[in-house]
C-alpha cells in the first residue's frame, strides 16, 4: 500500500484553509504511514491562491494541481489518498472509473453532498462541486454575465473540460453516506437518481445494500463524523457518525473489491485529536488489503 499526501487547500474557501488543510493533510498522512506501515509520498501542489474563474474559486490552481496528481499516478497497487480538501479526489476517482469501468461504485462519506455545479454553488468552493464533476455535470448552463458574447459564447450545457470526468461515474453509482447538509441542487441530484443517499446513522446493513458488488472507491471526508467524535474539521455539522459507526460503515461498504480510498478535510495537527482516527485508518487499511 502507498499513501499519497495531496496538501491541496484551494477547493475550500474558508479564511484559514491555506494554513490548516495542508498542515492537517501532512500530519494525518504521517499518522497513516505509522499506523499502516506504509510509505507516504507527497504530491507537490500549488501553494498560492488564484482568481475565481467561471464560478470556480482558485480555478487555475486547481487545474495545475489536477495535472500534478495525474503525473504522480503510480503503476498500480492499493493507494490511500490523504487530502487536503475533497477536490483532491477528482483524479483518483476519475482514474478508477477509467480503469475499472462503469461498474465502479463510489461510496462518498461526507456531511455535505458535494453535488453543486458552477452555476448552483453558493460559494464557488470546488470541494462542494467535486462529486458533480465526477458524475460529469459540472457544465455551466449559461455564460457568466459580461464574460462571453457573440460568436465566442459557450454553447448551453457545454462540458467543463477542466473538471468533468470522462468517462463519468454512472448514474446511481455514487452513494452519499452519512450526508446531512444539502443545497437545493444537491437535493435535486438525489431526487433524480444521479446519486443515492444513506442518511445518518448509516447503519451497516443500509450501506451494504446501497453499495453494489464489484469495484468500490471509498471517499471519506472527516466531517462525516459528529463534532463530538472528532472536532478537527473546518465544516462541523451536528448529527454525524461516531468513530465506531464510521468504521462499521466502511467495513460494510468494503464487501466488494475496494480499488482505492481517500481521507480528506483534516484541519488539525493536534496529536490527541488525530489519534481518535486510528480505528478509521485501520478500517481503510483493511479495505485496501490486496486479495482481501
Amino acid at each position: 500500500m502507498t499513501i499519497q499526501a495531496i496538501p491541496q487547500w484551494q477547493g475550500a474557501l474558508s479564511d484559514d484553509a491555506a494554513r490548516r488543510l495542508p498542515a492537517g493533510c501532512r500530519a494525518l498522512a504521517a499518522l497513516a504511514g505509522e499506523v499502516l506501515g506504509a510509505e507516504v509520498r507527497g504530491v507537490p501542489v500549488v501553494a498560492d491562491a488564484t482568481a475565481t474563474v467561471d464560478g470556480v474559486g482558485h480555478r487555475n490552481a486547481l487545474v495545475r494541481n489536477r495535472d500534478a496528481v495525474l503525473a504522480a499516478l503510480g503503476p498500480g497497487g492499493p493507494v490511500l489518498t490523504v487530502g487536503g480538501d475533497c477536490g483532491v479526489d477528482l483524479v483518483p476517482v476519475g482514474f478508477a472509473r477509467h480503469r475499472y469501468g462503469p461498474e465502479l461504485t463510489v461510496a462518498w462519506f461526507d456531511a455535505h453532498a458535494d453535488c453543486n455545479t458552477a452555476d448552483s454553488t453558493p460559494s464557488g468552493a470546488f470541494h462542494g462541486m467535486v462529486l458533480s464533476a465526477l458524475c460529469g455535470r459540472m457544465e455551466r448552463r449559461s455564460a457568466p454575465p459580461g464574460r462571453h458574447s457573440g460568436a465566442d459564447a459557450p454553447a448551453a450545457d457545454a462540458v467543463d473540460r477542466d473538471f468533468d470526468a470522462s468517462p463519468a461515474v454512472e448514474r446511481g453509482r455514487a452513494v452519499l453516506v452519512g450526508t446531512r447538509v444539502f443545497d437545493p441542487e444537491e437535493r435535486r441530484a438525489v431526487a433524480e437518481g444521479l446519486v443515492r443517499h444513506v442518511p445518518p446513522p448509516a447503519e451497516p446493513a443500509a450501506v451494504r445494500d446501497a453499495v453494489a458488488d464489484g469495484p468500490v472507491y471509498l471517499h471519506v471526508d472527516l466531517d462525516v463524523l459528529d463534532p463530538a467524535a472528532f472536532d478537527g474539521t473546518r465544516y462541523r455539522e451536528p448529527g454525524g457518525l461516531t468513530v465506531d459507526g464510521l468504521v462499521a460503515a466502511i467495513d460494510a461498504a468494503s464487501q466488494g473489491r475496494v480499488v482505492g480510498a481517500s481521507l480528506t478535510e483534516c484541519a488539525t495537527t493536534d496529536p490527541v485529536s488525530l489519534r481518535r482516527l486510528v480505528p478509521v485508518l485501520e478500517a481503510l487499511g483493511r479495505a485496501l488489503e490486496p486479495g482481501r
